[in-house]
């Protein structure tokens, strides 16, 4: 998952620019786990930039149950963090969802590089082609969309059409001034702020399944 500011999401490539843009702006440490403080390149494109490390710890204390063995789907995918995060730390299988080709490749070389490719699949495609496609359930959802662009609601309830395992957990981010607008099954079960943008982490209820818990996953 990768934060992007402001609101366009993927720069044009200017058509006088050398190559896919490889220089490197930083790196993305990974925080636990299998791959636990291996350090991968981050491609030097405006407004791409792996989700802080604080957020991410955060985040995956409260999935420490939910991701070993889970089949995880990292929309939005940029740098691929979360998805990355959640490989180390056993997850079964993550899909990386990432419609700039570019930023696709360093990922694939990322993935290579960790010796993950056995357990990922990259997908260059946008977010909601992805989603009109035909569905697989997954029972864990990352998705960062551009702000001000009305995605996360539209993904979110694309979602529903098969996408997400019967009580699956979703994680949201976006800007802070605009909560997410989500399918009714989905009860918040953690929610963290980082600057503008906060995180949201919910837990999918199926229509008509009665009341549950919100114990910690």
């Amino acid at each position: 998952m990768t934060r992007r500011r402001p609101s366009s999401r993927k720069p044009r490539q200017p058509a006088s620019a050398k190559g896919p843009g490889r220089r490197n702006a930083g790196r993305l440490r990974l925080i636990g786990g299998e791959y636990r403080r291996r350090q991968l390149p981050v491609l030097d494109r405006p407004g791409l930039r792996p989700t802080s490390d604080r957020v991410r710890e955060t985040l995956f204390n409260w999935l420490a149950t939910a991701v070993p063995g889970a089949r995880v789907l990292d929309l939005f995918a940029g740098t691929g963090a979360l998805g990355l995060e959640a490989l180390s730390r056993g997850a079964r299988q993550a899909v990386f969802v990432e419609r700039d080709a570019h930023v696709a490749r360093q990922l694939a070389d990322n993935l290579a590089a960790l010796g993950a490719n056995e357990r990922a699949q990259l997908v260059t495609a946008d977010a909601q082609a992805y989603l009109a496609g035909d569905p697989t359930p997954f029972s864990l959802a990352f998705l960062d969309p551009p702000f001000r662009q009305g995605l996360a609601g539209t993904c979110c309830r694309a979602l529903e059409a098969g996408w997400l395992a019967e009580e699956a957990l979703v994680y949201v981010e976006t800007e802070s001034s605009l909560p997410p607008e989500v399918p009714a099954s989905w009860q918040l079960h953690r929610e963290v702020r980082a600057g503008d943008s906060t995180g949201r982490l919910y837990r999918r209820h199926p229509p008509g399944a009665g009341s549950h818990d919100r114990d910690a996953c």
